[in-house]
């Protein structure tokens, strides 16, 4: 029965109007990204300038290829061009995923969730068929089967939920933090900065808010009657994060656009009407679709898209076998959807020993890091070792002989009193960098309760 129920769904078709308005958009708003990131000057600040790159563990032969660099950024560009275009489609999406990924893992430093929320869609629009409809590449207008929409829809709740489920602890719907600490500063937005955004009454609001629209939003879109309703509240809850919260750069825009698959398909053909009228493509014509060919096995693609989504129910889920508090080792803190829950700080300094001669020497790390990195190095611990590594490394090279390096670090967490963070007794340069408990890294000298 279930499998009988399982085939039906995989070859149900449906209109391709969504995945065309969806490949659109995403092409336009990477483009947008490249163009940004370009203009801003960030491709020099954060690639080229730096003497060290910190590296995601398994990729330390990503780095940035010096002037060539720029070379990178003009592929993401041209692949996310096409792929708006829906020319040459396939080899554009790929093209787009292994470009923007390599931008993304060039350095640990400038990792946000919504560059991993790009990198994701961009592989799983691989398997989906946007340029079958309103595309250079479409000779034939066919139907779609209605799985490849779904699993938009499907990556976007993943998303949503786990974001609403992590903000389930005591410090964001019991002290308010971090809310509490950014909202007080904002005291220079006009009308509600000394007013609105300095009440307590305020913070428990925007905290419980955000929980609540997280974890319902993607179900109040799915459902028709509150559908309308739903992307209102998407629009606002969105505007207000960027007006608030600047630094999240281009996600509120990739949300509020990504939302836009869970309408009907009456909704997006009148999408691409208006697209037609603007660029005087309006041929009036009754539109016939032919049902849905692939040269694949209609079965293969789904099961592995089905692999795929397991993986990303089961990543957000890896911090569970970690001890210690998640906020405070970040073990299994990336790719969970964690988004702004917490407000951290730290201050680290590193000694390097040369055990066969008895010589010492405190580093100056800003001969190796720039401001930016040292600030993101000094609270998170796998880029405390691997910097840690780095200048053992290095120090080699300068004639220390038996090489070991200490480091002394005090991290401040969502507001409390500033504590030491990493044994200063242990030689980091002796520890070995994989995915195991990090058992140098302090005990957290708080509680923060959780649901994940």
């Amino acid at each position: 029965m279930i499998q009988r129920r399982i085939s039906k769904y995989i070859n149900k078709e449906s209109n391709p109007y969504p995945l065309a308005v969806y490949r659109i958009g995403f092409g336009l708003l990477v483009m947008f990204s490249i163009i940004r990131f370009w203009y801003n000057g960030w491709i020099e600040s954060l690639y080229l300038e730096p003497g060290f790159h910190f590296s995601f563990l398994g990729f330390s032969w990503v780095k940035p290829l010096g002037i060539y660099t720029y070379f990178i950024f003009i592929i993401c560009f041209t692949s996310a061009l096409f792929v708006m275009l829906g020319y040459k489609y396939r080899t554009a999406i790929i093209t787009l995923f292994l470009s923007f990924t390599y931008i993304e893992l060039m350095d640990k430093t400038t990792y946000l969730n919504h560059y991993y929320l790009v990198s994701l869609l961009s592989f799983l629009m691989i398997f989906l068929p946007c340029a079958s409809y309103f595309a250079l590449d479409s000779k034939n207008k066919t139907k779609v089967p209605k799985w490849t929409i779904d699993s938009l829809k499907l990556m976007l709740l993943i998303v949503y939920l786990y974001a609403g489920l992590a903000k389930i602890n005591s410090d964001w719907l019991i002290n308010a933090q971090p809310l509490k600490i950014w909202l007080k500063t904002k005291y220079t937005i006009p009308i509600i900065g000394e007013t609105l955004l300095q009440n307590n009454y305020t913070y428990y609001l925007f905290s419980w808010g955000g929980m609540l629209y997280d974890i319902f939003i993607p179900f109040l879109l799915l459902y028709r009657r509150t559908r309308f309703f739903a992307f209102i509240m998407v629009i606002v809850f969105h505007v207000l994060t960027r007006i608030l919260f600047p630094a999240i750069g281009m996600f509120p825009v990739i949300m509020i656009f990504s939302c836009i698959i869970f309408f009907d398909n009456s909704t997006h053909k009148k999408i691409l009407d208006l697209l037609r009228r603007i660029f005087n493509r309006d041929n009036g014509l009754k539109e016939v679709f032919t049902p849905y060919i692939h040269k694949y096995n209609r079965k293969l693609i789904p099961l592995f898209v089905s692999v795929f989504f397991l993986w990303q129910v089961l990543i957000p889920l890896r911090s569970i076998s970690y001890p210690g508090e998640l906020f405070w080792t970040e073990q299994g803190y990336r790719f969970s959807w964690r988004v702004m829950l917490i407000e951290k700080a730290g201050y680290t300094t590193f000694k390097i020993v040369d055990n066969s001669s008895g010589n010492s020497e405190l580093v100056d790390n800003s001969l190796y890091l720039t401001k930016f990195q040292e600030k993101q190095m000094s609270f998170q611990p796998d880029m405390i070792i691997e910097y840690a590594h780095y200048l053992g490394d290095t120090y080699k090279k300068k004639g220390f002989k038996d090489v070991s390096v200490y480091a002394e670090s005090y991290v401040t967490l969502n507001g409390r009193p500033s504590q030491r963070f990493i044994d200063p007794e242990v030689d980091l340069y002796n520890e070995k960098i994989n995915f195991k408990n990090k058992k140098w890294i302090l005990p957290f000298k708080d509680e923060i309760k959780s649901f994940l």
